[in-house]
């Protein structure tokens, strides 16, 4: 367990008596998701999810400056915004914890011209939980479009896009025992409260996992932790990769791992890396070891979700070195979501920790992402999620590897949990013949035809939610899914079928039904027994909102 008393230039986690009086002032100005979304309005919103601060700066001044009249616009400014407030304005918007308290917190420090600064970001965040909505402060470093000078090494970020990604992806279950892997300010953790029973997050930086102390303590209450026993529910502990756990197992991992492939030197020091994105191995091997090691740490049935980027060698097929990392005793389901050239990439997490502030140490670095690459042979990079489960007896084996770069519906999570229950439901029911299916709430059809046409020339079925997935119909595999309503087998439709047809040659049943199992891994047609359940009536079960 990481000490209570945090080190320098984090946030202080020591002193219960003014974190209370920090939720107080922050609930008494009302800091949350909607009464900031409110005040700023859609437009400086999106502005502000793209590192574009004018746009909020404007619309509080609008609202006026007044901290007495205003104290939202002033925590947004200071927080946010990242601007400077007079000693005697701080003091307005908190009068329970005042400046002092706030320094003592390691969230402000004085200002040159004798006003205050926000030391960190602090920002309110909510979701949707099952037992009801859940809303909670989280405290991060300051970012590059609220700070000058190129991000510190030990930068613990917040709430970005590759943690609400594995937030929404992350499919949640109750389990007994869950792990966040590489935790950062704590927001994986956070969700995992909600359906483990107990949790351990584990950090190779001490700041990170300070950040993450103070943020479970400033939220015991929401988070339903008991400040005092800690530990009862969540553990942190310090160390790099799977090594804090070694010898434990889990019924889920969650990792947003340091994936971000960065060129190695032979003179590199440990504070030339970012540790929030930089694991310190070539290429992409932390995640290839990640991959690799996690069924060490699984339960049977239990599940690990990642995020990560791979290389994809000239002339080979993007996956072919992701499957290489999997072994062969646990099911895996990777979905590719992006795929860049090595020049887009670098110039991508050059600008992420602001380094082309230097114009000199930018070119250099560029040189060497691309130098890097090359030596490898590498011609492009995929970002993506991985799932593995350790299965059960009865589960489905799942060897499954997809590129999906259309918007997919969001949180994902459900319906990919959806799918892998269909996938079990198949394993089960061998004979597909003696089932009844139904079409999915979310599937339409659309038939195209030339004008004038008897029959259409094309046939598509597609998702309306969930993977969003488009397949084409063979005119006998679309007179299938029509009849599938429940009231027949899927055996009595394919008989019915081939005798309307006069198909008498043997392959013409097995496979219609084939096609149809294939129809329900997809979540286009589902078993009529679960069919109100969430393989069918498929809704959104997170909401995951941030200022």
């Amino acid at each position: 367990m990481v000490s209570s008393r945090t080190q320098d230039d984090a946030p202080a986690s020591d002193r219960p008596e003014l974190l209370r009086a920090l939720a107080h002032d922050l609930a008494a100005a009302r800091y949350t998701v909607d009464e900031v979304a409110e005040l700023l309005g859609a437009e400086a919103r999106a502005a502000l999810s793209r590192d574009q601060i004018v746009p909020a700066l404007a619309a509080t001044r609008a609202a006026g400056e007044d901290p007495a009249r205003n104290p939202l616009g002033a925590v947004v400014r200071f927080f946010l915004l990242a601007r400077p407030l007079p000693e005697a304005a701080l003091g307005t918007v908190f009068p329970a914890l005042g400046p002092q308290g706030l320094r003592a917190l390691g969230l402000a420090e004085p200002a040159d011209d004798g006003g205050w600064l926000a030391a960190v970001d602090l920002r309110p965040y909510g979701w949707d939980a099952g037992d009801g909505a859940k809303e909670i402060w989280v405290a991060s470093d300051l970012a590059a479009h609220q700070r000058p000078g190129v991000l510190r090494s030990d930068h613990v970020l917040g709430i970005g896009h590759a943690s609400a990604t594995l937030v929404q992806t992350t499919a949640r279950r109750q389990v007994g025992c869950a792990l966040d892997l590489g935790t950062g300010c704590g927001i994986q953790a956070f969700h995992l409260l909600g359906h483990a029973r107990h949790v351990v997050a584990t950090d190779i930086s001490e700041r990170a996992l300070a950040f993450a102390r103070f943020n479970l303590l400033l939220n015991a209450g929401a988070l339903g932790l008991d400040p005092d026993r800690l530990e009862d529910r969540i553990e942190l502990r310090r160390g790099s990769l799977l090594d804090p756990v070694a010898g434990e197992l889990f019924d889920l991992v969650v990792s947003n791992p340091p994936f971000v492939i960065t060129p190695r030197a032979a003179d590199e020091r440990a504070e030339d890396q970012f540790t929030y994105r930089d694991g310190g191995l070539p290429g992409d091997e932390l995640v290839a070891r990640l991959v690799a090691g996690l069924p060490a740490v699984l339960a049977e049935g239990g599940t690990a979700q990642l995020l990560g980027n791979w290389e994809i060698p000239a002339g080979a097929p993007w996956h072919e070195r992701v499957r290489s990392w999997v072994s062969a005793d646990v099911d895996a389901w990777v979905v590719q979501r992006e795929e860049v050239g090595p020049g887009q990439y670098a110039e991508t997490w050059l600008a992420d920790a602001s380094q082309q502030r230097d114009p000199g140490a930018y070119e250099d670095a560029y040189a060497a992402y691309l130098a890097d690459f090359a030596a490898r042979g590498t011609a492009a990079i995929g970002f993506g999620a991985v799932w593995l489960r350790r299965p059960a007896p009865g589960q489905a084996r799942l060897d499954r590897f997809e590129e999906l770069t259309h918007p997919l519906e969001q949180p994902i999570g459900p319906y990919w949990a959806a799918a892998v229950e269909r996938a079990d439901w198949l394993a089960a029911h061998p004979d597909l013949g003696a089932e009844r299916l139904v079409v999915a709430g979310d599937v339409t059809e659309e038939r195209h035809q030339r004008p004038g046409a008897e029959h259409p020339g094309v046939i598509l079925l597609r998702q309306g939610a969930g993977f969003r997935r488009t397949i084409l119909l063979s005119t006998e595999l679309a007179g299938f899914v029509s009849a599938c309503d429940g009231g027949l087998t899927a055996g009595q439709i394919a008989s019915a079928l081939a005798a309307l047809l006069g198909r008498d040659d043997e392959g013409f049943r097995p496979g219609l039904l084939a096609e149809a199992a294939n129809l329900v891994a997809e979540g286009f047609l589902v078993p009529a027994e679960t069919a109100a359940g969430p393989a069918d009536d498929m809704t959104p079960g997170n909401r995951e909102e941030t200022a």
